[in-house]
């Protein structure tokens, strides 16, 4: 069966939607990436199915593609490829069984696949053309593709742990910050030297796989309504350039070869396009009393709904507004790659011990946080971004719910974040009093539904242990029964909601509403008695 690929390159005078226009009837066309961070594109055919396109991906790779798996997000594509919007991104990687870091699992070299795949210069992935995200996405991809077009080529950005590049416009101006997912930190293709993993297995955070950060860029866009916490313009595109990077062990040369190939040859890659926004510094490097308090409650809402995990100073920006006049400034919320993990995780708030963060949520803060809906959001990342696992949309739901239900109680954003925030004790991780909550629903569930055998602890990734070594510490603080304290997980994960069976984690979650609230109430009494003790007594030392 002969390969089918993309025409019609995407060139300097591209008009709008023209491409779409003009492709026949019932043609959808996909990105298929491997786990060595190969791209092809491939138009599909109407009786396509999943074997026939692994076959056609055979013939392609010159390798053969029996025992691996054609994957889109959570879903393993058996036969019918109904649900597969155009632009969508798959990914074909080996099964479990016969997968190793140590040899990549399909052969062919991007640099050979390059001269096979016909598809444009930058390509949108899984956009409705007809939204407001697509024409200002395409806006950025037409001023990027004039430029190159007229030689001004993108720039590498020297900072980080992952690849990241600058595309610039006609007149030099940087436009936007292109991150491919195979360059991410333990990616093969990491052009700073942190390589040794494939794309899906688990990467930087345990909860958060290699190749998949770049979803979560998008999706913390997404889920930023109306701008609220100023998140930049972010998308999913397939890119072509010579300036990627493209390790010589993926090129087909010895493992232990890890220089960087021939700069002259084009590269395709997935990768998130983030709208570049001038600024002048990042927090890290100004004090954070010039700080409004919009800007960090609006920031901090967004990072509780989403557990970001990695909201350190450098990825807050920093521009001076009015000419910097009465020291005003603004901040902008970028790197979110490290979001939606697939479990709780120990987030990173670098607002938590800012004054700002301290001061309750005003009136318009408020109405905003009674506004969100978790349900309402799961749908849309289903449809717009459905490469997302369910795992992280779960996370996204608990943590939203946790939010409405402490900000509804009073609590300002320091408290919230604190709950969220598991303290280190002699090295050693102890579940935060939200995992505490969890902890208790998933006890109180199991103990209401004996007679479903599958329903257990160990299914989500928990043990008892016996004595004080297991106890965990902080259930009297928040509230919950004291059976909780003799549950203990794993120090990457004390929660698993992804391992719940669909009723089980509706029956969690429902169990989870209603400890909520006495845990928030028994933390406020517990926090005005810390403060009238502390008044009574004088100083106190910790």
């Amino acid at each position: 069966m002969p390969v089918t690929l993309l025409n019609g390159p995407l060139h300097a005078d591209y008009e709008g939607d023209k491409r779409f226009n003009q492709k026949p009837p019932n043609k959808r066309r996909v990105f298929i990436q491997t786990e060595n961070g190969c791209v092809v594109g491939m138009e599909l055919e109407r009786n396509d199915n999943a074997h026939t396109l692994k076959r056609r991906m055979q013939l392609t790779l010159n390798h053969p593609t029996d025992q691996t798996s054609l994957t889109f997000g959570d879903k393993v594509l058996n036969h019918d490829l109904s649900s597969i919007k155009h632009d969508s991104a798959l990914f074909l990687t080996k099964n479990l069984i016969h997968r190793s870091s140590s040899t990549p699992c399909l052969l062919q070299t991007p640099r050979s696949l390059q001269q096979k795949d016909q598809s444009g210069i930058i390509e949108i992935i899984g956009l409705n053309t007809r939204s407001t995200h697509f024409t200002k996405t395409n806006q950025l991809v037409e001023e990027i593709i004039t430029a190159l077009t007229n030689e001004i080529d993108p720039i590498t950005v020297n900072g980080g742990l992952g690849g990241a590049y600058i595309f610039r416009n006609i007149k030099g101006q940087s436009i936007a910050i292109v991150k491919p997912t195979d360059e991410e930190p333990f990616a093969p293709n990491n052009p700073k030297g942190f390589t040794g993993k494939l794309l899906g297995q688990p990467g930087f955070k345990q909860s958060v796989r290699v190749g998949e950060t770049g979803f979560r860029e998008v999706a913390a866009y997404l889920l930023d309504h109306d701008h609220f916490a100023g998140v930049p313009l972010t998308s999913l595109v397939k890119i072509t350039h010579s300036i990627f990077n493209l390790n010589d062990s993926v090129n087909g040369s010895k493992i232990q070869n890890k220089k960087r190939v021939n700069v002259n040859v084009n590269v395709s890659k997935i990768a998130s396009l983030q709208q570049f926004i001038p600024h002048d510094f990042d927090a890290s490097d100004h004090g954070a009393s010039s700080f409004s308090i919009s800007d960090v409650h609006r920031i901090g809402i967004l990072d509780v709904r989403i557990l970001n995990t990695d909201r350190h100073a450098g990825n807050l920006l920093v521009r001076k507004v009015n000419d910097g006049n009465f020291g005003e400034v603004e901040l902008i919320p970028i790197d979110h790659g490290l979001c939606l993990p697939e479990c709780l995780e120990d987030p990173y708030f670098e607002w938590i011990h800012w004054p700002q963060s301290s001061i309750p949520f005003s009136d318009s803060e408020l109405e905003y946080i009674q506004s969100l809906d978790a349900g309402r959001d799961s749908e849309m990342l289903r449809t717009e971004l459905p490469m997302i696992r369910e795992a992280c949309l779960r996370v996204l739901t608990l943590c939203t719910v946790f939010l409405k239900e402490a900000a509804a109680f009073g609590l300002c954003l320091a408290e919230i974040g604190e709950m969220m925030s598991r303290e280190f004790r002699c090295k050693d991780q102890e579940p935060s009093e939200l995992e505490v909550i969890c902890l208790e629903a998933m006890r109180e569930v199991v103990d209401n539904d004996s007679k479903n055998k599958s329903f257990s602890c160990m299914q989500w990734g928990l043990r008892k242990k016996g004595g004080g070594n297991g106890r965990v510490r902080g259930a009297e603080v928040v509230g919950v029964r004291s059976s909780a304290e003799e549950l203990v997980g794993t120090p990457a994960s004390f929660v698993k909601v992804g391992e719940m069976e669909e009723g089980e984690w509706w029956d969690f979650l429902d169990k989870f509403r209603e400890l909520v609230g006495p845990a928030l109430a028994t933390r406020k009494v517990s926090r005005v008695s810390v403060r009238n003790n502390l008044r009574v007594g004088g100083s106190c030392q910790f």
